[in-house]
């Protein structure tokens, strides 16, 4: 209601008057005030750098989909962890391209001990002890179909699939895995890796589930970046979660703590952090996401063009997870936000 003075005035009191003692403004007006009440921050021990990897010595590949992202050889990467350690990037995570001679329909060569993440996790290992070391143990980087299983009339066989990853497991372990991640979405595939590494003797190497990965468009240059683009035969779809499906997540995530992960991922990330706030607050679990390829290089696209704040959205986009509840993120960004972190 308005005064006969024309003042708008709510239950007897002005409005000036009820703005003016209840003004959220306050804290915002100086650059000191807003980093006084900062509810969420991003930090450097936030960070996990995948990384890229290929056979040969001293070389360097260009992803186009991917801009400023590179594959390496072990030599390259070496340097590379030790300049991430450096910038107090906690871990790193590494995939590899394998030659396309290397691979078949059963992904075999994820069991030799001397395959190219295994070098590569003990190269960097005798250099940069200091810096954690994330593997995969899914089969897409080894098999000839591009899928993360062994594939058999057209079908992902679920139980052997596990059985070769468990397997895999332990030799990443024993060339020195910190974090074992398995991204496959197999049933059962956590369990039977922790029976491996105990049974091995690695109880101290921990565990890092993939446990919620959806069938997502936002892939396409991560699989450019391993070579598999153009190997897929039909989708994934029989083994990643439904992009509509929230309960489902949660019912993987609950059996991949039950089996014994240690740490859960949310893949991708920004499109499904009402995933990450839902498993962090019915689990408590260190939870993290997966900045995935499409999601970085549509913001280093944008930037490009002259659409966008690129470094703004970057970190925007990492802080995004944060208030969500992630423990940290895996993102292509790491190095370049350390820099600025750093200062």
């Amino acid at each position: 209601m308005k005064t006969s003075a024309g003042k708008l005035v709510a239950g007897g009191r002005d409005v000036d008057e009820i703005t003016g003692s209840r003004r959220l403004r306050r804290m915002r007006k100086a650059d000191w005030s807003r980093r006084l009440v900062q509810e969420n921050r991003l930090t450097v021990d936030d960070l996990i750098w995948p990384v890229f990897i290929i056979d040969g010595e001293n070389r360097r590949e260009d992803i186009p989909a991917m801009p400023g992202v590179q594959r390496m050889t072990v030599d390259i990467l070496v340097r590379e962890a030790e300049r991430a350690a450096k910038l107090g990037i906690p871990a790193i995570a590494t995939f590899p391209n394998v030659d396309l001679s290397l691979r078949d329909e059963t992904g075999s060569a994820i069991l030799d001990p001397d395959n190219l993440i295994n070098r590569a996790t003990r190269a960097v290992k005798a250099e940069v002890p200091e810096i954690g070391i994330i593997t995969d143990v899914a089969l897409d980087p080894f098999t000839s179909h591009g899928h993360d299983g062994i594939l058999r009339d057209g079908i992902i066989v679920n139980d052997t699939t596990v059985e070769q990853i468990a397997a895999g497991a332990v030799y990443q372990a024993a060339a020195g895995a910190d974090i074992i991640a398995p991204s496959d979405m197999m049933d059962g595939r956590v369990g039977a890796i922790r029976d491996a590494l105990d049974a091995n003797g690695f109880p101290d190497v921990a565990i890092m589930s993939y446990a919620t990965k959806f069938a997502s468009a936002f892939y396409g240059p991560y699989r450019e970046a391993i070579g598999t683009q153009g190997l897929l035969k039909g989708d994934k779809k029989t083994y990643y979660i439904d992009p509509a499906n929230t309960d489902e997540a949660v019912r993987e995530t609950e059996q991949d703590i039950a089996e014994g992960a240690d740490m859960v991922m949310v893949k991708p990330g920004l499109p499904y952090l009402d995933i990450v706030r839902r498993l962090k607050d019915a689990f408590q679990m260190p939870t993290f996401a997966y900045q995935v390829s499409g999601e970085f290089s549509m913001i280093k696209g944008a930037a490009a063009s002259g659409w966008i704040d690129g470094e703004r959205a970057m970190l925007e986009s990492l802080l995004a997870f944060k208030r969500a509840g992630c423990d940290g993120v895996l993102t292509y960004f790491a190095p370049e936000v350390a820099k600025l972190l750093k200062g």
